[in-house]
């Protein structure tokens, strides 16, 4: 299977979540600093909704990063819609929305970010959730560069290659398994996403001799970054991203 390549070139930092530390995660209000602040590209998780539609937000429930409460999967785009995405974060951010998937590709083209999407599903909807966010994401972005999609699901992975072939996708692990390659050749992913304390040389050995670039998380000290950049990292995602930096 050929694996599709992204339209532009790895940048050095991602922002974490769309804003890292300095804006509650997840929002438009992240993607508007990362850009003020001279980013070039953005990471943030897109979860489905009971209605079926993709929002951004990490975890399956509402209460840690909204005025919410319950399963994101259970509740209704409506519900979503009213939510207070920001005071948790700072009163400076009170009525900050939770954003749709639609909302954060139109900033996101505006401000002309690169986008690595992260595919998040609530458990028992790998499959559909790897799907739907792969045809949104090819027709909110007609006609542009594409994102990178990534995802800890290898399910959700290969529902995403079936609904979009020409995506690039990105397979995600804390530790990457004996058989990591073996599984990105499964879903013909570009790139491998782990965790910085993670990584091992001979996974780096192994990735550069199959032409995978290795992109780490969290990354928030410019020295730990730059030791992860001189073994052959291509891309840190950091919540520090203005002092990690981009050389």
């Amino acid at each position: 299977m050929i694996r599709p390549r992204l339209g532009w070139s790895l940048p050095r930092v991602f922002a974490h979540r769309c804003g890292g530390a300095l804006a509650p995660e997840n929002t438009l209000a992240g993607l508007r600093i990362a850009a003020r602040l001279g980013v070039r590209a953005v990471e943030f998780d897109v979860m489905l909704s009971a209605d079926g539609s993709p929002w951004l937000i990490h975890d399956e429930t509402l209460e840690r990063t909204s005025n919410g409460v319950g399963a994101v999967c259970e509740t209704r785009d409506a519900c979503l819609r009213a939510l207070d995405a920001g005071a948790y974060r700072h009163a400076a951010f009170t009525g900050e929305p939770l954003p749709s998937l639609e909302a954060a590709a139109r900033l996101c083209r505006q401000l002309r970010l690169m986008v690595n999407v992260e595919i998040k599903p609530a458990a028992g909807f790998e499959a559909t959730t790897g799907a739907v966010v792969a045809r949104c994401v090819r027709e909110l972005w007609a006609g542009v560069e594409l994102p990178l999609l990534s995802s800890f699901s290898e399910v959700a992975l290969a529902a995403a290659r079936e609904a979009a072939p020409e995506l690039p996708l990105g397979s995600l692990f804390e530790r990457p398994p004996a058989d990591w390659l073996a599984r990105v050749n499964r879903v013909a992913a570009l790139s491998l996403h782990c965790a910085a304390a993670s990584l091992d040389d001979e996974v780096l050995r192994s990735a550069r001799a199959n032409g995978i670039p290795v992109l780490c998380y969290t990354v928030n000290e410019p020295q730990a970054a730059a030791a992860l950049f001189a073994r052959g990292v291509m891309a840190v995602f950091s919540d520090r991203f203005d002092c990690v930096g981009e050389n």
